[in-house]
């Protein structure tokens, strides 16, 4: 069976007749010699210009009823081949294809007529259309101007996205050449707002050290070099083969044991809650009055070796007070609890965590021992808990920075002391004897400056290196010795914040106390400045063995000062009021003693 498709020229008649005709599938189903088709126009040579689909084996030949929708469509095809032809031949010649013979099957032959035309197999497609082909190239062709008209849009609205931009800096760039002032304050006005002075900061601490070096060089110009280690040993000791305040320091075992068996014996009820009292009282005044009078009565001890050993009773005096406290405040505790408890006894106030699984919970009266004890006497606090936060580990490198800073400031502290201190003091002692107000003021100014370098030398070498050391090497959890002092702005926040150990004892023991039991804030606030100033004074003239009363006075002076600074004084001036008091205020006095020392022993002696 063979599907014969062909295009017949015709002659002119039949070309005229062919061209009113509507579009239709000229197709026959012919087997063998059966007579060839009507001719078909070229422009309805495909069957997606057909109106409807023919059927197979019928015989297109009639002509149809007229279709205005089918004429529309004819015009619209018409329109759109001439359009076509005119891009044809504004393009130049389309060059031919070739002829190619596709095999449908077996006995599947292809064959020309006169026309030109294929001839297909049944099972082959019929060859495409030429205004289909034309069609399709219109449609690629306005594909690609409409992509390029795209592109073109988007270049310019691009162009017109960037020129507001572009106009925009052009616009600043001539304002700015018109116009260079604005209205603005000076850095250093302080409606400026402006904080930054890190570089000032930078300079002042050029300064300093460009001035003390200076005078450190007149100094060795003046004096030679006048440090001597083993004169460093003769502060400590007169004698080499007597210690007096190695052996009064440890003597004070005895009344830390004391506290301790006392303690045992009130938990078991052994002595009563009066008796108790009786005996703590009794081991605490003696931890005051037994080392003062050694010191006062030895003739073999030092100053410096004085100091030392009243500073341990003294810290032991408070640590043991914190001790008994809290001890009485869990039998206090215990004795109102104790029927609602099952398992054990215990201080509810020790719910902290030691902050590693290997430091057990310890719970009253299971803290009553040496171990406990003693860990409390060698951590760097003077207030008592039964459990303290703990360190998981021991770090090693921190450990040895701390120590490193520990014997390199002490070495510094007492070079210092013996190239600086002490030519000043040694020159300003004829001014005192004189009663010269100006030299006596002049010399006091003098020392005053190294006075607060060596004090903020200790602090550091104290406070941080040393507390650092000890509670690294305890695995003592708590570090805050203390907060930002530097930055005060009121004198009783710097006494609240350059010693965190003794504020903290003083808040918890002292005035916290009285305020439960009623007494007016600024009377307890008096009163914590009134035992700092007895502890100050105890501090310096039991050692120097004399009795002026320079450090009591300059302490309870801070009293009236905290309430002018705190009234009148705000920011950055308060902050200079408390610094000012650092530099002249209680430094002066200790140099007062300083210099009454040296008046009496070293004058007498001329």
């Amino acid at each position: 069976m063979r599907l014969n498709v062909t295009s017949n020229g015709g002659t002119s008649d039949e070309k005229a007749n062919l061209a009113t005709r509507p579009p239709t599938t000229l197709c026959t189903l012919s087997r063998g010699g059966d007579e060839a088709p009507p001719p078909v126009s070229p422009l309805t040579h495909c069957r997606g210009h057909h109106p409807a689909e023919p059927r197979r084996g019928t015989q297109l030949n009639a002509r149809p009823q007229f279709d205005p929708q089918w004429q529309a469509g004819r015009e619209k095809a018409t329109t759109a081949a001439a359009e076509m032809s005119d891009r044809g031949d504004a393009r130049g010649p389309v060059p031919r294809r070739r002829r190619t013979t596709i095999p449908g099957g077996a006995g599947a032959v292809t064959g020309k007529q006169a026309n030109g035309s294929k001839l297909h197999d049944a099972g082959d497609k019929p060859p495409p259309c030429p205004a289909r082909a034309k069609t399709e190239d219109a449609r690629d062709s306005g594909r690609m101007g409409g992509e390029m008209g795209a592109s073109g849009q988007q270049q310019q609205q691009q162009q017109l996205r960037s020129s507001p931009s572009k106009q925009g800096r052009a616009v600043e760039d001539i304002n700015e050449r018109l116009s260079c002032h604005v209205l603005q304050e000076s850095l250093l006005s302080s409606a400026s707002g402006y904080s930054n002075y890190r570089g000032i900061l930078n300079w002042c601490v050029v300064m300093l050290v460009l001035s003390n070096a200076r005078l450190f060089l007149e100094n060795i110009i003046k004096y030679g070099i006048l440090v001597d280690p083993i004169q460093v040993v003769s502060l400590f000791l007169k004698d080499p083969y007597s210690w007096p305040a190695a052996c009064l320091i440890i003597v004070s075992n005895v009344f830390i044991l004391a506290a301790l068996y006392t303690e045992r014996r009130l938990a078991v009820g052994t002595i009563s809650k009066t008796t108790g009292l009786i005996f703590h009282v009794f081991n605490l005044m003696s931890l005051l009055i037994f080392p003062s009078v050694t010191v006062l009565s030895v003739n073999s001890m030092t100053p410096v070796g004085g100091v030392l050993s009243l500073g341990v009773y003294t810290v032991l005096f408070l640590k043991l007070y914190s001790y008994q406290d809290t001890n009485r405040w869990c039998r206090e505790i215990r004795k109102a609890k104790a029927k609602r408890l099952t398992r054990s006894y215990s201080c509810p106030s020790v719910s902290q965590s030691n902050g590693s699984a290997v430091h057990s919970h310890v719970s009253y009266p299971g803290n009553l021992t040496h171990r406990d004890m003693y860990y409390f006497v060698f951590a760097p606090t003077l207030c008592y808990q039964l459990n303290f936060p703990r360190s998981p580990r021991i770090r090693v490198r921190f450990l040895m920075r701390r120590l490193f800073e520990m014997l390199f400031f002490m070495q510094l502290l007492v070079g210092l002391i013996q190239q600086w201190m002490v030519p000043t003091i040694q020159n300003s002692m004829k001014p005192f004897q004189e009663m010269d107000f100006s030299r006596m003021v002049e010399r006091l100014l003098k020392l005053a400056v190294p006075n607060h370098l060596i004090w903020l030398i200790f602090f550091y070498w104290f406070f941080h290196s040393s507390m650092n050391f000890v509670a690294e090497l305890l695995q003592f959890g708590d570090r805050e010795f203390y907060r930002d002092w530097w930055n005060s702005e009121t004198v009783t926040y710097f006494w609240a914040n350059w010693n965190i150990p003794v504020h903290k004892w003083c808040l918890r023991h002292f005035y916290k106390p009285m305020m439960r039991k009623g007494v007016n804030k600024f009377l307890a606030q008096t009163a914590v400045f009134l035992v700092s100033a007895f502890f100050h004074e105890y501090l310096v003239s039991v050692p120097l063995k004399m009795f002026r009363l320079w450090a009591f006075m300059g302490m309870m002076a801070q009293v009236p000062l905290a309430w002018f600074v705190g009234r009148f004084l705000n920011g950055i001036y308060g902050n200079a009021a408390v610094w000012i008091s650092l530099i002249i205020g209680q430094p002066v006095a200790v140099l007062m003693y300083v210099h009454d020392y040296y008046v009496i022993h070293y004058a007498s002696s001329k």
